[in-house]
């Protein structure tokens, strides 16, 4: 029986003209069970088929073709891969070993997708409105400890010239403080990174980390001011029902895109 067509139900953010920038939800997607209804994600054990179904219909409310939509194999460091008209050249093969182990993307071609998938982590898209180009980066706990969000600035600025003052920056969905309850050693790592603790931490029965309030800082140290920088304060974890959250759903579920399109 032929599927009824659905349309994914996306929350957009106003950066720019010429920008489409987006975090998916869970709903107007093909997904059974905790992947529903809206994953397009390979790697988290959902049915390619249903996985095909909305990535099709992703790229339809886009505007892009198929075979535009970028995302990687994330694997919590901080490689950034830059996507350029050579890309769509290379064989699937080659274009699966070039995003193998990648925790960033960023672009300045038009009319293609790139993304980043999380499920508590937190995503971040960063657009320079001078050069036309984008980044989107996934930041969980190790990628945040690490600074990636200031590798991707460091990053656009070597391969755009980008100025981190000029960049506009979007902290998407993710964990909040009051739900992300981490160990003793987990917090001795964001703290041995030199992150102000009494802003970023606090102790209940375990300590709880601020991540949004880490990317903010991230950002911030690399240049990017702090009124460029927009919070969708969404915590994945209280938002289960509308926002995959592998800490609600076990990491057996699907997960958000946060992706941009330059026009």
């Amino acid at each position: 029986m032929r599927k009824k067509p659905l349309k994914p139900q996306l929350t957009f953010y106003e950066i720019a003209d010429g920008v489409t920038a987006f975090s998916s939800t869970r709903h107007g997607g093909y997904s059974q069970g905790n992947h529903g209804e809206f994953n397009v994600n390979l790697y988290c054990g959902d049915d390619p088929s249903d996985i095909a179904e909305n990535r099709k219909a992703l790229c339809q409310l886009l505007r892009i073709s198929n075979d535009r939509l970028v995302m990687p194999h994330q694997v919590h460091a901080t490689g950034i891969a830059q996507i350029g008209k050579t890309f769509f050249r290379l064989s699937d093969e080659v274009r699966t070993q070039v995003l193998e182990g990648i925790d960033a993307l960023m672009t300045n071609e038009k009319e293609i997708c790139i993304g980043v998938s999380t499920a508590d982590c937190i995503p971040i898209i960063l657009y320079d409105p001078e050069h036309h180009a984008a980044s989107v980066v996934h930041s969980g706990w190790r990628g945040t400890v690490a600074n990636i969000a200031g590798v991707a600035v460091t990053s656009m600025q070597m391969a755009y010239h980008s100025r981190p003052e000029a960049l506009k920056a979007v902290i998407g969905p993710g964990i909040s403080l009051k739900n992300f309850e981490v160990g003793d050693e987990v917090y001795e790592q964001f703290a041995s990174a030199g992150y102000p603790m009494g802003e970023i931490a606090k102790r209940e029965q375990k300590w709880h980390i601020d991540l949004w309030k880490c990317c903010r800082l991230q950002l911030e140290d690399m240049g990017v001011k702090t009124d460029h920088i927009q919070t969708a304060c969404i915590c994945t974890y209280d938002h289960c029902d509308d926002y995959f959250s592998a800490r609600r759903l076990g990491t057996d579920s699907g997960r958000i895109l946060t992706g941009v399109v330059l026009k």
